[in-house]
């Protein structure tokens, strides 16, 4: 039996926010230890300096490979990329300099990744217009990920609890996001969400789809995209073997996925799909005016290689306090290893 632990690539995410801090308290968790072999990938400075901030026992191990990593609990290993000047950084400050050590530690963690030498990827928050000012222009981490592993046919799925979507669309204009709506492109969404279930475990996922317009355009009163674009797709994927109902009024479909109806759901933009995910994960205590849970993992589909990453933003209101919460990352390594364990088992033959 091989007992193998995936080793885990994760990004500090922008060094500005509170990426680094986070990374820091998830690897100061034993727990982690046990279930990966986790590195950083980023600024060794930087995850110095996040030591302290957070508070937590450990040593830092300066590495330029993952090959080089003790990975042994109380040693935080980091892929030193040398790109920050500490002196300079600012915490909650957007700057060129972040977003290119950002930028920097992503493109690091693909290529070490897609070279076998990190079994998945976990990603740290960023600031997009941190990383435009640096020169990348990207939306994201989707289409950085996608961009460099030459992936064209890809998408997003959050994943809290029970609830789990895939969206058709994301990072465009709502108008852009109804365009988009096309029986093609909804199909390839629901054989992502198939094929990602599959490998999740899940030998038969129930798959609920989204409508677009109110009451799934309640027969053609309100629109037509759900009998010329998203039915279409459904009656597709039903005749290749998959369970797919739809398309389901988007103000019930996830109540049902909720109650245990679907493993899966496909929504048709970003707010769609975004908005329960984060009622759910998200929970803030309006007397102490702080989070109280920000839950939740991002997950590319379609990739050649793992990406899971936190649910939210670099939070630049709380960085360098020390007070950020490292449970959406620790959710994010733990479906990293699920995944990348289920590879490790197919590989083997398993």
């Amino acid at each position: 039996m091989d007992t193998r632990l995936p080793i885990i690539g994760i990004t500090m995410g922008d060094p500005a926010g509170i990426g680094p801090e986070i990374a820091a308290k998830a690897m100061a968790n034993p727990e982690t230890y046990k279930k990966c072999k986790p590195l950083v990938v980023g600024d060794a400075s930087v995850m110095e300096q996040a030591i302290m901030i957070a508070k937590v026992n450990l040593r830092l191990n300066p590495i330029t490979k993952p090959s080089e990593a003790k990975f042994e609990f109380g040693i935080l290993d980091v892929v030193d990329l040398k790109d920050v000047d500490v002196e300079k950084l600012q915490h909650g400050k957007i700057s060129a300099m972040a977003g290119k050590a950002a930028f920097d530690a992503v493109k690091k963690v693909i290529e070490f990744a897609m070279a076998d030498e990190v079994d998945a990827t976990v990603t740290g928050p960023l600031n997009k217009e941190a990383i435009n000012l640096a020169g990348y222009h990207y939306t994201g981490h989707t289409e950085i990920y996608a961009d460099f592993t030459n992936t064209k046919n890809y998408s997003m799925m959050l994943a809290e609890g029970k609830l789990r979507v895939v969206h058709v669309s994301t990072h465009v204009s709502l108008r852009q996001a109804c365009d988009n709506v096309k029986k093609e492109r909804v199909y390839d969404v629901i054989k992502l969400a198939y094929d990602t279930m599959r490998d999740f475990g899940i030998e038969n996922p129930r798959i609920g789809v989204a409508g677009l317009n109110p009451h799934a355009s309640d027969g053609g009163l309100f629109g037509y995209e759900e009998s010329k674009e998203i039915a279409p797709a459904i009656d597709k994927a039903r005749s290749e073997g998959m369970t797919v109902d739809g398309p389901v009024p988007p103000d019930t479909l996830y109540s049902k996925a909720l109650g245990g109806q679907y493993d899966i759901v496909v929504a048709m933009y970003h707010d769609q799909g975004h908005i329960p995910l984060k009622l759910i994960g998200f929970k803030w205590n309006e007397v102490e005016k702080r989070w109280d849970s920000v839950s939740g993992v991002n997950i590319t589909l379609g990739l050649p290689i793992i990406r899971t990453s936190v649910d939210h933003g670099t939070a630049f209101g709380k960085a360098g306090k020390g007070i950020a919460s490292e449970e959406s990352l620790i959710n994010a390594i733990d479906y990293a290893v699920q995944f990348a364990s289920q590879r490790i088992a197919r590989r083997k033959g398993r």
